[in-house]
């Protein structure tokens, strides 16, 4: 396994085919490369979503996310493969008002997978499998740097502040309300430090997102606008790489050191990516 380094972070993976089952040797090195890395390119992949999952699974317990809500029709073999795509159940293109379409504007804020829940995402691993003509890159910043790069008096105002973080409050934002109680209720809200160190590598991390929706001990007027500043801070252009997707890429992410986004594309194109996620697991 090669490693070309990416700016401003992230890597690019080569010799190394993932649709064979990886060894633990192989696993631990995907792992030391995320701790320094923050994001993996893998290019030339050929996956099924055996294969996926295989790999998923390699790396830690899976996740299903937003499924514990909505666990409608499902296009996937696994309720741990996401569908990030425009297309239905019924493999139709989904209609602009279509909830596919909504998750597909939601994916275009700055978040970190299912943050909103406790155990929450470490690993996201995306497939792409149709990509559109033009659009549809995925943006990635690194929370690390971030950190680094605030100034002394706003890291001493923000340590030990905690942040609520609440599944449904980016699509809330978005007008996405058909929800019922019970859904509303689904996950619980999970709360997590604004300033926080990765116990692999001891580098601080600004933990902030779209998913972030309140700062406990705070005003909620106050909170957001904080929330909001620390979010533009940690999106700057300096810390962020713009990935542009082809057809076989598997790109993997740390969800605890990172926030990403989805761009723009037309949706009446075709776009089929999947992804498999796996929950942080705290080393003893």
């Amino acid at each position: 396994m090669k490693l070309h380094p990416l700016q401003p972070f992230g890597a690019q993976v080569s010799d190394i085919d993932l649709s064979l089952p990886p060894t633990p040797e192989q696993a631990r090195a995907v792992e030391r490369a995320m701790d320094e890395h923050g994001f993996l390119v893998f290019r030339g992949q050929t996956l099924d979503q055996h294969q996926q999952i295989a790999f998923a699974k390699s790396l830690g317990p899976l996740d299903v996310g937003l499924r514990k809500i909505r666990s409608g029709p499902h296009r996937f073999a696994y309720n741990e493969l996401a569908d990030i795509s425009n297309v239905k159940a019924d493999g139709a293109i989904a209609e602009r008002a279509h909830a596919k379409i909504v998750g597909n504007v939601a994916n275009q804020l700055w978040h970190s997978d299912s943050s909103f829940q406790n155990p929450r995402a470490k690993y996201s691993m995306l497939y792409s499998v149709v990509i559109p003509s033009q659009g549809g890159e995925t943006e990635f910043a690194d929370l690390r740097m971030a950190y680094d790069a605030l100034p002394e008096a706003l890291k001493a105002r923000i340590q030990g502040l905690k942040a609520v973080h609440y599944a449904l409050h980016s699509r809330f934002m978005l007008g996405d309300t058909g929800y019922t109680e019970a859904q509303q209720k689904a996950i619980e809200p999970a709360i997590w430090p604004l300033v926080q160190t990765d116990p692999r590598t001891g580098r601080k991390i600004l933990f902030v997102g779209i998913h972030a929706c309140e700062i406990i001990g705070m005003t909620l007027a106050e909170g957001r606008m904080l929330i909001m500043d620390l979010l533009e801070h940690a999106t700057q252009r300096p810390f962020v790489h713009v990935h542009r997707w082809q057809v076989g890429d598997l790109v993997m992410w740390d969800n605890t050191a990172t926030v990403h986004r989805g761009r723009w594309y037309d949706f009446s194109e075709r776009r089929e990516l999947r992804r498999a996620t796996t929950e942080e697991v705290v080393p003893a």
